[in-house]
């Protein structure tokens, strides 16, 4: 008896230690303060604990769970005390290893929510448009034309910051 309750808890310790740092990521990529991206992500896995779904393989319970997060940022975002309390200057910064990679972060962290979800995705997540489109749940024209805004934005900025 003692066995099967402590097997579903290292199973849940299993899929956190996997899976939380992408969705903190995910979560800082929308919200920008890391108190609310560790509470985004921390609601992710208790809805996943309460809602016990089955899964076909850990590639569907990985977009489950990105899907789960994305749809709770975004409904923080819509709520009006969220608006009116974060301000820009407010964003945490996400620190990179390489100086052109912190650049390049900083740029993507600039672009408006729908581009940079999109791209994170895409660029730091390793994920199809296929998959992204199931994920966010828009077309998948709709995430191709997010990720060619998204990269022409950047490119914009991109060439602004090359010359003198």
């Amino acid at each position: 008896m003692q066995q099967s309750i402590s097997q579903p808890g290292e199973q849940v310790m299993s899929i956190y230690e996997t899976y939380a740092d992408t969705l903190f990521r995910i979560a800082m990529i929308h919200l920008g303060k890391r108190e609310d991206a560790e509470e985004a992500t921390q609601d992710t896995f208790i809805k996943f604990m309460e809602k016990a779904p089955a899964f076909n393989d850990a590639e569907h319970q990985k977009a489950w769970l990105i899907r789960v997060i994305t749809n709770h940022c975004k409904s923080l975002l819509r709520k009006g005390w969220r608006k009116r309390e974060v301000k820009l200057e407010a964003v945490e910064p996400i620190i990179m290893d390489d100086p052109e990679d912190q650049a390049l972060i900083e740029l993507v962290l600039s672009l408006p929510v729908k581009y940079r979800s999109v791209v994170h995705l895409y660029y730091y997540e390793d994920y199809a448009v296929r998959d992204i489109s199931k994920i966010l749940e828009i077309s998948e024209s709709a995430v191709k034309m997010r990720l060619q805004r998204g990269r022409q934005l950047l490119k914009l900025e991109l060439e602004g910051e090359e010359q003198p």
